[in-house]
């Protein structure tokens, strides 16, 4: 295997949803039988008014649980979302409602896009730092964290090119850890999965607040030439991540046909 450059991060904090979670404790026996978990809705966190409760759909519900767990209110970081399908079903269901000749909401078509998850946490959380949305699918779940660290070391270096006196700007203060949250759900039966491996086998998120340096789990990220085929894509991805995580596995890597990543703990 032919390692190329190390990024080296720690995880802060991290928290997920699936059906029948009530803690990390129980996500060791969790995974080993995520497959015939019953569905299931998530608690919608107490700071989301309640106009916005209204608009959120089953997904939206499990990525605000997740996620709340991982922010401070009065500390509002920069978020990478990423998710392979977003809401792809609830665009379904509006087609199928336009196939019988009813009319849409324009509130529900605007709930339907990629970001629509992103923009209500964005409002919920008067969060106004930079957010950005990723459609992630072959490639997984690894742009995600590169785009994090991206963020970080922007942060980092403008901060070293900054005054030595003085206070940092709001923007850079907090730019010191960014939020990743990945996310998906069952595909529609109308979509054809097969032969991809693409498809959740239930819904899951996982949220992980990371920086550079502090206290937290370690972590090194690289790139590997190294094809792989067997990993699956994003959707599938998360599980093999939360498993890195619970477990005494040392290394987790996932790719595709062209290259892979490798996570290691140090």
């Amino acid at each position: 295997m032919t390692a190329q450059k190390d990024f080296d991060f720690v995880v802060r904090t991290w928290s997920a949803w699936a059906p029948g979670i009530k803690n990390q404790a129980d996500w060791q026996g969790w995974l080993n039988a995520y497959s015939n978990v019953s569905p299931e809705k998530a608690a919608i966190p107490g700071i989301v008014p309640k106009l916005l409760q209204r608009r959120l759909s089953p997904l939206a519900r499990a990525v605000f649980n997740a996620a709340d767990n991982c922010v401070d209110s009065n500390k509002p970081l920069p978020v990478v979302f990423s998710s392979a399908h977003g809401e792809v079903n609830k665009s379904l269901e509006m087609l199928r409602c336009m196939q019988r000749g009813e009319e849409i909401s324009p509130t529900a078509f605007t709930l339907t896009v990629h970001n629509a998850i992103s923009g209500l946490f964005s409002i919920a959380y008067s969060n106004h730092q930079e957010i950005t949305v990723l459609a992630l699918g072959q490639d997984g779940i690894a742009p995600a964290f590169i785009e994090a660290l991206g963020l970080l070391q922007e942060h980092h270096d403008a901060r070293d090119r900054a005054p030595k006196v003085g206070a940092l700007s709001d923007a850079g203060a907090v730019a010191e850890e960014v939020l990743i949250v990945l996310y998906d759900e069952p595909l529609s039966d109308f979509y054809p999965s097969l032969p991809f491996a693409l498809d959740a086998p239930t819904s899951c998120v996982l949220a992980l607040k990371i920086s550079l340096a502090g206290d937290g789990l370690p972590l090194q990220l690289c790139r590997s030439s190294e094809h792989r085929n067997d990993d699956g894509e994003h959707a599938l991805q998360i599980f093999s991540f939360l498993k890195f995580l619970v477990t005494d596995e040392q290394s987790l890597q996932l790719g595709n046909h062209r290259h892979s990543w490798v996570w290691q703990k140090k």
